[in-house]
């Protein structure tokens, strides 16, 4: 049961329930987030660039969700990004690894050794080590790092929202929500 009422979707402003319709499945994240209904809807568009247009292949940036999810002990992200990420092409032993927090083993390629470090240390030390950014550097261009470091940021927003509300877990709505999103 969360903490603070899911906002009255019939009472939002219209830009904010415009994006709510468009949205093909009404999950329980975005019932929270539509309190804010201005923040929802430029993040809306902000999040649907980072699963949609981005350099960093999507394989990569799932890998990503997923760290932050298990980091940050953001349930829903992780409920509804496994099945996105498997989607992506992010395989089981790389899914069983994140969950464990273990990035550094053979699941994982140089680069995405690489990019989990950089996500890491972002996400629990704010600043990424100098040689950490520069082992990076070798395998992504300076968009990719930045797209990097943002989807941490955006992510580690997520997971504050859905654990400190104490948001339903929906079922996962897996890549029909994704493309919903992607795509606007």
């Amino acid at each position: 049961m969360p903490l603070i009422p899911y906002a009255d979707i019939a009472a939002l402003p219209e830009k904010a329930k415009e994006a709510y319709d468009r949205l093909p499945r009404k999950l329980n994240i975005f019932r929270m987030w539509a309190n804010a209904p201005e923040m929802f809807t430029s993040g809306m568009r902000f999040g649907g660039n980072i699963l949609g247009r981005q350099k960093l292949r999507a394989d990569l940036r799932e890998l990503i969700i997923l760290l932050v999810a298990r980091l940050e002990r953001g349930e829903y992200e992780w409920v509804q990004h496994v099945p996105i990420a498997e989607h992506a092409g992010c395989r089981k032993d790389q899914i069983a690894a994140l969950e464990a927090v273990r990035i550094g083993g053979e699941e994982f390629s140089a680069k995405e050794k690489a990019m989990l470090k950089l996500s890491q240390e972002v996400i629990r030390d704010v600043r990424a080590a100098e040689a950490t950014v520069v082992e990076a550097k070798k395998h992504f261009s300076p968009q990719e790092i930045v797209e990097i470091i943002i989807t941490c940021g955006f992510y580690m927003t997520m997971a504050r929202l859905t654990e400190t509300t104490r948001v339903d877990i929906d079922g996962p709505g897996g890549a029909a929500v994704l493309d919903g999103i992607a795509k606007r």
